[in-house]
Parts: C-alpha cells; sequence; structure tokens
C-alpha cells in the first residue's frame, strides 16, 4: 500500500504524532502536505518529549527521507532551529527535502497576523500569530516568495529587502506600527538561505519516482478537520485544508496515487482558541481531562478546551475524508470518569441534526445529544492487548466503531510507543516491521 494518508478528524490536537510514528517503520518517505509552524507533533523518542512543527516525525527514522511539500509555508528560522535540535541529539537532518514550491514565512507576516488579531478585539480568531494567514493571503495574491528563490541567496535577500520595504509602508501608514529593519532581515534571510539551499528539491517527482518503485510513502497532516479552509468552523481555521483530498494539491500526487486513509480521533475532544464547540466541558469534567491529559497546546503552549466525544463530527470527518481505518487516542485519559458521554446528534430548538449542519449559525446554536456508557475507573496503561481491557472499555470503543461506521485499528493508552494495541481481526499483520498493524478485530 505505497500512499498513506494520516488526518486529524476533530480540531487537531488528536496524537497524529504518535501514528505516524509508529507506522514510520514501514515507510520509506514521510511527507508534510500543508500548514507551518501553527501546528506541532509531540513525539516521546527515548524517555525525551520532542516537538516537532515543520520537519515531518519520520526525522527519527534514519531509513526515511523526510519532505516539506509545496502546500506547506516555511518559517527558515524555526526550521533552522528543528534541525539543531535534532542535530543534538544525533539526528541526521540532511536526508531532508524541502520543496521548491513552498513559500515563505517573512517577519512582517507575523507582525501583521498579530496586528490583525488585535484589532478583531472579542471577536478575535484565536491564532497562533505565527504568520500564517498573511503568508497564504501573499501566496493567492502571488506575491509571495518561495524556498526556490533561496537558490540565490544574494539575489533573495534583495528581494526580501524589498519586500519588507513595501510591506513597512502598510505597517506604518495603515496600522501605525513601528517599521521593521529590512536590511537587517535581508541579512538574515541571506543567511537562511546559504544554509538551506541544498535540501531544496523537486519533491513531487522524488514522491512520484518512490511510490513507482512501490515504496510506502505517508503524507502527515497538521491540524484536523474542523480547521479546515473550506470545510471547517470558518472563520475559527486555519489558511489551509486540512482534508486528506489536500493531499493532491500540497504534495504534488493524483488522487489514485492514495490507497488508505487513516482518521486520528482522541477518545474525547480537545479544541484550543476560539468557536463554537457543543460538547464542551467548561467545568471539572472538563478541568480533569485537560489535567490528567495534558492538554496544552504543542505550538503555542495554551490550554486547550475539552468535552464528550462528539459522533456527528467523527461521522463527517469519515465522510469528507473517505477514511479507511481509525486509530483512537488517549483512552486512557477517560478511565477517571464513572461515566461517559458521547454526543450521538445535535438539537437546535426542536429540530434533531444528525449530519454536521453546513451553515454555521445553526452549528453555533446546536445542542448535544447525548448517550450514556459506563466508564471502567481502572488504570488501562499497561495494556497491550485488547483482552487486558475492561468489557467497559472494549464496549466504548465498538460503540465508537460501530455509530461512525470506521474500522479502529489503533488505541492508545499512554504517550509511549508500546503503549499501543494493534487490533487483530485474525492473526495475520498487514505488514511487518518493528510494530505490527493488524486488520480489525470485531468486539
Amino acid at each position: 500500500m505505497p500512499g498513506i494518508v494520516v488526518v486529524g478528524t476533530q480540531w487537531g490536537d488528536e496524537g497524529k504524532g504518535k501514528v505516524i510514528d509508529l507506522l514510520s517503520d514501514d515507510m520509506h518517505m514521510v511527507v508534510r502536505f500543508h500548514g507551518g509552524n501553527n501546528a506541532g507533533h509531540t513525539i516521546v523518542y527515548d524517555g525525551e518529549t520532542l516537538k516537532l512543527h515543520l520537519i515531518p516525525s519520520g526525522i527519527l527514522y534514519p531509513h526515511i527521507v523526510p519532505v516539506i511539500g509545496n502546500g506547506v509555508i516555511v518559517n527558515p528560522a524555526v526550521l533552522l532551529e528543528e534541525m539543531e535540535s535534532l542535530a543534538g541529539m544525533g539526528v541526521d537532518t540532511e536526508r531532508l527535502r524541502i520543496s521548491y514550491n513552498a513559500h515563505v514565512i517573512l517577519p512582517y507576516h507575523e507582525v501583521l497576523d498579530g496586528l490583525l488579531e488585535e484589532s478583531r478585539g472579542s471577536a478575535s480568531l484565536g491564532t497562533t500569530r505565527r504568520g500564517i494567514g498573511p503568508t497564504y493571503a501573499d501566496k493567492a495574491a502571488r506575491v509571495g516568495l518561495r524556498m526556490q528563490d533561496m537558490l540565490d541567496p544574494e539575489g533573495f535577500g534583495d528581494k526580501v529587502r524589498r519586500a519588507v520595504e513595501e510591506r513597512n509602508r502598510l505597517l506604518t501608514l495603515i496600522y501605525g506600527a513601528e517599521p521593521l529593519d529590512a536590511a537587517e532581515i535581508a541579512s538574515r534571510y541571506t543567511d537562511h538561505a546559504r544554509r538551506l539551499k541544498h535540501l531544496l528539491a523537486d519533491t513531487p517527482l522524488l514522491i512520484k519516482e518512490a511510490l513507482r518503485e512501490g515504496k510506502n510513502v505517508l503524507f502527515e497532516g497538521a491540524q484536523g478537520l474542523m480547521l479546515d479552509l473550506d470545510h471547517g468552523t470558518y472563520p475559527y481555521v486555519t489558511s489551509s485544508n486540512t482534508v486528506a483530498g489536500a493531499v493532491c494539491a500540497g504534495a504534488g500526487i493524483g488522487p489514485r496515487d492514495i490507497e488508505e486513509i487513516i482518521g486520528v480521533t482522541k477518545a474525547y475532544v480537545t479544541r484550543v482558541g476560539s468557536g463554537p464547540f457543543p460538547t464542551e466541558q467548561d467545568n471539572e469534567i472538563g478541568e480533569a481531562m485537560q489535567e490528567v491529559g495534558r492538554e496544552f497546546g504543542t505550538t503555542t503552549g495554551r490550554k486547550r478546551r475539552c468535552g464528550w466525544f462528539d459522533l456527528v463530527i467523527l461521522r463527517y470527518a469519515a465522510r469528507l475524508n473517505t477514511l479507511t481505518s481509525l486509530a483512537l487516542t488517549k483512552l486512557d485519559v477517560l478511565s477517571q470518569f464513572e461515566t461517559l458521554k458521547v454526543c450521538v446528534a445535535y438539537r437546535r430548538g426542536g429540530e434533531l441534526i444528525r449530519d454536521f449542519p453546513p451553515l454555521y449559525e445553526v452549528f453555533r446554536e446546536c445542542e448535544p445529544v447525548y448517550e450514556e456508557l459506563p466508564g471502567w475507573r481502572t488504570d488501562i496503561s499497561g495494556a497491550t492487548r485488547l483482552e487486558e481491557l475492561p468489557v467497559e472499555a472494549r464496549d466504548y470503543i465498538q460503540f465508537i466503531r460501530e455509530r461512525s461506521g470506521v474500522p479502529i485499528k489503533l488505541v492508545s493508552v499512554g504517550p509511549e510507543r508500546q503503549q499501543s494495541i494493534f487490533l487483530d481481526g485474525g492473526g495475520e499483520p498487514l505488514r511487518q516491521g518493528r510494530f505490527l498493524f493488524y486488520d480489525d478485530l470485531p468486539l
């Protein structure tokens, strides 16, 4: 199965980093296809917690070629900082390949991001202020700089200087902000270009050659479906497409190159920032999920809002992404509750809504319709086989599987690699490797 996509099915932070890490044993290439350093994957590596914002998590494996695709926007300073951190851990970063066509985040993008967010006042979107939206806006307006401009470092520095000088007029005349030092930024980015230009490549061609040779390529999504620019809870979304279909444009492949689409879903729901959240528990339940689940943003450090599992959103994710399987993460966090709730539909006034509503004003007014399941109130973090889970935990897994219509192939009961249960439908592994992925097990 050459082309495998991993996407988030909620508002991000579902645990994609761990799932990608587990799959990486059998991959030849891991490709990031959208977003920027507004996203992050947290991986526990040799006992150390590692946070990656731009570099695909496959970098940890010497047999993998990690790729930053054309759909990603790159902050060179952040990228170089990550590379230095990884090199300090003995990880070879020279294997990294970056698309010629990936766009570059410049300091004025970050400043504009902050100014725009402040101008919204109480209607702020909760952006990370990393310059993501303004950079994608420049890309769409066809005035952005791309990584390929770094092939000529001196010329790139001149382009940066001219771009900063032009944006300074916007910053000073429209926003009344202080101008940026164009010469200093140009010098800094010239140095970035010298350090990064040898990593640039025709990444769509590299990916296609790997797929043509029958090698496994994993496409790594950032954020989650509900933050998708077109299909999420707009305007409280990110500035790129997070659905599986975005792989084609963001990595430069065709739809027939994709054979498996794995959706990652938490056993409860979280989101960072503003926007409607029907199952949110702004109470002691949400606080308990937050504390036990260590729910703080990888990129921003902000507390994540927490709530009960939402099947309406999962079914929506399954439909838009055509999910072939699910990975259910952080099941262990629910071990503290006597009773669990799962949202199976919404109610708005006297109307029962079973499918995710396309109108924002409708979704904003939706209230959850819950079904209750018994909790298990016992530590499951040491379980390595399905049979070792309490029957209540197995019933919870089965409930999600049946109501979503998507097979569950992995259950995570902790952050470590070994805290993973692979569901076996007959004893035959789908593929060999350090960690085995099995077919679905009827519960």
